[in-house]
């Protein structure tokens, strides 16, 4: 039941962090398929979300770990800092890559982890496929 909680934290933090950067960044973009695009993968985390809000009391009382104030301002800081000279589509889809990269390498650990329910994994799957089709195509903007 414990490993079922934390793959839900772990992925829901990462939903909620993919969303938060895509919202940081959207302003910046002047490309309007990037748009599109960062629109998109926005409404998947969006969904990945939302599905774990929904199962997520089979499991635990509580509500599922969000990103923190600390991180979405040092997420904020780093996304300013990065395009304050360089707002290019390069520069965001380099950027977005980096966290695209760290949730799928959270996402594969956490799959990783044998014991945890069907549906969670399932949750866990598409969470990780989704961000793999993420990779490529913002492959395309670099």
């Amino acid at each position: 039941m414990e490993e079922n909680i934390n793959a839900l934290d772990e992925i829901h933090k990462g939903a909620c962090m993919g969303m938060d950067a895509i919202h940081f960044v959207l302003e910046k973009v002047e490309d309007n398929k990037l748009k599109e695009v960062l629109d998109k993968e926005y409404n998947d985390y969006k969904s990945v979300k939302e599905k774990i809000d929904e199962i997520y009391p089979k499991y635990n009382d509580g509500k599922p770990h969000e990103t923190n104030m600390m991180n979405k301002a040092m997420t904020w800081y780093g996304i300013e800092m990065k395009t304050l000279v360089d707002k290019s589509s390069s520069k965001i889809a380099e950027l977005l890559l980096n966290g695209v990269n760290m949730g799928i390498i959270e996402g594969k650990k956490v799959l990783n982890n044998k014991n945890i329910d069907k549906e969670v994994k399932d949750i866990i799957d598409k969470y990780v496929s989704m961000q793999e089709v993420s990779v490529e195509v913002l492959k395309e903007y670099l």
